[in-house]
């Protein structure tokens, strides 16, 4: 058994390792993203170099232009790019447009109307499942479609839905079953955001800065021939997305923002002197610094695994699982050590560490929190025990 990256993948964590260090770290003393988009005179030169990097549209299959990456290589890119705040922390554009994966479920005509124009920047799509009662239990989500001749009409309210504002259609996922729900009876629809009955209610202010939206679908009609995949298969793609989510979303993530907090814990250890002594002479300091060596690694290792699995086409929804309980709450405890470590000055906006706070913290809420996720895990395991 090889605990090693393949010799190709390690030079790609290399060189992406080298352009973060010279192009994008550097960037953090003018821009730090609050939210807002990048702005185009540090982003063009970026995409260009990305470019010529050969890492345009990491999420893309080759045969519509894209880099045609596996998830264990796009996680380790992932990696190393966490190790910078001076990129927007939910809407990465370096890489080229943001391509939801549910899009690549399109039919034929559908990939000419909504997955090209978004691959070539025509188009903007948010995802839109979450809502005031169905989180992380989107199973019981209420926003329903009704068979209406040719179209379906659209009811409901989703939340916290990022970019919303800004988009041109809505990767809907409502009920069309109220019996099957999840097994079968929950589809994804394209809903055009100027359609008659789509109200953007609100804007949340959150405390990392970005502003998601909340969307009302009162009476919208939309057109069968929207639905993205079968007729029931909403739940299962959405899942599907999510899923890959957690692992390089949630979990690389954590891994490139620990290790560059590991390192800033480490190195003003060396040059702080308190009582005619440096921190890293002080035992309290370096357990801070071994406890978080020793979260870090473990937690590289499950993130490596689980995308390793989902590219061989396993089933690692346990796993998935544990790596995003697993990598968000060693990043916080991490990040949490540096900034103890820095003391004031960890407090201060000058360094990125109460940037990271922030934003971890919301990690350990999205896409599933640890609670639900423990509990949903314990189920599978005690279930599939053979004692």
């Amino acid at each position: 058994m090889d605990f090693n990256l393949p010799e190709e993948l390690q030079i790609l964590k290399s060189t992406v390792r080298k352009f973060v260090d010279a192009e994008l770290i550097p960037l953090e003393r003018e821009f730090r993203p609050a939210g807002e988009e990048m702005p185009e005179k540090y982003l063009k030169p970026l995409q260009e170099k990305v470019r010529a990097m050969g890492l345009w549209m990491l999420d893309v299959p080759q045969e519509y232009g894209g880099a045609g990456l596996d998830l264990l290589t796009r996680c380790v890119i992932n990696e190393e790019i966490s190790r910078t705040v001076a990129l927007p922390f939910r809407s990465n554009p370096l890489f080229g447009p943001d391509v939801r994966p549910v899009l690549f479920y399109c039919n034929e005509e559908q990939k000419q109307r909504f997955l090209l124009p978004v691959i070539e920047g025509k188009l903007e799509v948010c995802f839109a499942q979450t809502e005031p009662d169905a989180g992380s239990d989107p199973a019981a989500m209420k926003t329903n479609a009704v068979r209406d001749g040719d179209d379906y009409i659209i009811n409901g309210t989703k939340r916290f839905i990022t970019g919303a504002g800004t988009s041109d259609y809505a990767q809907l996922i409502a009920v069309t079953d109220n019996e099957k729900r999840a097994r079968g009876g929950i589809t994804c629809f394209m809903v055009d955001m100027k359609s008659p009955g789509v109200i953007i209610e609100k804007q949340w202010q959150t405390m990392m800065g970005d502003d998601p939206w909340q969307i009302h679908f009162d009476n919208v009609r939309v057109p069968a021939a929207n639905i993205i995949g079968k007729l029931g298969d909403g739940f299962t793609l959405g899942q599907k997305w999510i899923t890959a989510g957690r692992i390089k979303g949630h979990g690389s993530r954590c891994i490139g923002i620990a290790e560059r907090a590991l390192d800033m814990m480490i190195e003003y250890s060396k040059v702080r002197t308190t009582f005619g002594q440096p921190l890293a002479n002080r035992q309290a300091i370096q357990f801070m610094i071994a406890d978080s060596a020793m979260e870090l690694h473990s937690a590289r290792l499950m993130v490596y695994e689980c995308a390793w699995r989902a590219d061989r086409g396993e089933d690692v929804r346990n796993l998935s699982y544990m790596t995003k309980i697993v990598c968000t709450e060693m990043a916080s405890r991490v990040v949490d050590r540096s900034m103890q470590v820095h003391g004031g000055l960890g407090l201060m906006k000058e360094l990125p560490l109460e940037w990271w706070y922030r934003q971890v913290r919301s990690l350990r809420i999205t896409e599933g929190n640890p609670e639900v996720l423990r509990w949903r895990l314990a189920q599978h395991i005690i279930r599939n025990h053979k004692g």
